[in-house]
């Protein structure tokens, strides 16, 4: 697993906007081990996209206004049963915007 920043590729449409993921379809290893479970299937602007591959995975974290280190994001690059490439994440803090989204899509290609 990498730990790195996000970069946009060439093609790459920057989106982030928050995704339904699908009730049961979640990565239950990925629960077990206490980090949130990528949803096999989700809705993005009135579409159901299924992942067929997951392509890299990584996480970001910040410091807070301690100064102690904060696991901020998960992230997933995967790819559609659309064919599609999109980079998913879940937001570990709830956004203050929209306190129910919790999952997004940041960029499609």
């Amino acid at each position: 697993m990498k730990d790195h920043g996000v970069t946009e590729q060439p093609n790459e449409q920057f989106i982030s906007e928050p995704i339904t993921p699908a009730p049961g379809t979640f990565d239950t290893r990925s629960i077990a081990k206490g980090e949130p479970g990528l949803p096999g299937r989700f809705t993005w602007r009135g579409g159901e996209y299924t992942v067929d591959e997951v392509l890299t995975v990584w996480k970001t974290s910040s410091p807070d206004s301690t100064g102690e280190v904060y696991l901020r994001r998960h992230w997933w690059e995967v790819r559609t049963d659309t064919g599609h490439i999109m980079k998913l994440y879940f937001e570990r803090q709830k956004n203050r915007k929209n306190a129910k989204a919790r999952w997004f899509v940041y960029t499609v290609r």
